[in-house]
């Protein structure tokens, strides 16, 4: 019979993540399918829940808009979901529909996956510029590995204090301006830009200068489209090591693989088959 998944959202027929599951199958050797479902905004949610559920498909991941609309209607939410506000992943296991966050633990393995000795020294400080749900996310994620200083640079310091909150140890988080965040970019061994700063069609903005940023900085940015962003253009310019976000979407997507199915795929060439497939749209 094969595993069933799907992705609900709108728009998103040109999502991604049917190519990087169809891959994960064909790797994994399973049988199984990987198909869109797009929830229109005009339908009615609800309807559409009860219709996915009466498919008994096996797990769906949850995109914009319905990361938290699809709370309500899970039997469980796992630790990191709770603390996030924010589903995008859900698995049918035990007659239960459990609802977890993939985001943040995608996106370290991400980073893991190509700058490993980062991890190694807990006194590395980090950089995190915006406070969104990817920001949240990813502090979440790095709080884990109990860095020394994890700070936090938005336009409005006020949206960034609800982050602090959700550390698990004591630590030294200070929030920054934009402006503080640029002059002081030097003091940092990683910076991570999680804002759609830089996305087309604005792929000549920048969400700050890296004018600043010191040799062999890891300079990272969620944005995938482009997937070299003027951000870490410029950040390479000044000697700084990049980390590009489509790797994210996969490592996301792999963690929510092995949810589904307890088999954690090797990415391996995916990275540049993704990068390939990318630079041609």
């Amino acid at each position: 019979m094969g595993f069933h998944f799907k992705l609900i959202g709108y728009p998103i027929t040109h999502s991604l993540s049917p190519w990087i599951h169809e891959q994960f199958l064909e790797r994994s050797n399973l049988q199984g399918t990987y198909k869109i479902d797009e929830f229109k905004p005009e339908d009615s949610f609800e309807e559409n829940i009860k219709r996915l559920k009466n498919e008994q498909i096996d797990g769906f991941n949850v995109t914009v808009p319905y990361k938290q609309a699809i709370i309500p209607f899970l039997d469980i939410l796992d630790d990191t979901a709770r603390k996030m506000g924010a589903v995008n992943t859900v698995a049918y296991k035990n007659g239960k529909w459990i609802g977890y966050n993939t985001d943040g633990v995608g996106y370290v393995r991400s980073l893991e996956s190509k700058y490993p000795n980062l991890f190694n020294n807990k006194e590395n400080r980090v950089l995190v510029i915006g406070a969104g749900g990817a920001a949240r996310a990813i502090y979440y994620a790095l709080d884990q590995y109990e860095f020394s200083n994890i700070d936090i640079a938005n336009r409005t310091k006020a949206t960034a204090e609800g982050i602090i909150e959700m550390a698990h140890s004591p630590r030294r988080t200070e929030i920054l301006s934009l402006e503080e965040a640029e002059k002081n970019a030097g003091s940092y061994e990683l910076i991570i830009q999680t804002t759609s700063v830089g996305m087309k069609p604005n792929q000549e903005q920048a969400i700050i200068s890296s004018n600043n940023i010191k040799l062999n900085t890891i300079v990272s940015d969620i944005v995938y489209q482009p997937v070299l962003t003027k951000f870490l253009r410029d950040s390479a310019k000044k000697g700084a090591m990049i980390h590009q976000g489509h790797t994210m979407l996969l490592y996301q997507g792999q963690y929510a693989f092995e949810i589904w199915t307890n088999k954690k795929i090797n990415i391996g060439d995916m990275d540049t088959k993704l990068k390939d497939i990318l630079e041609g749209r």
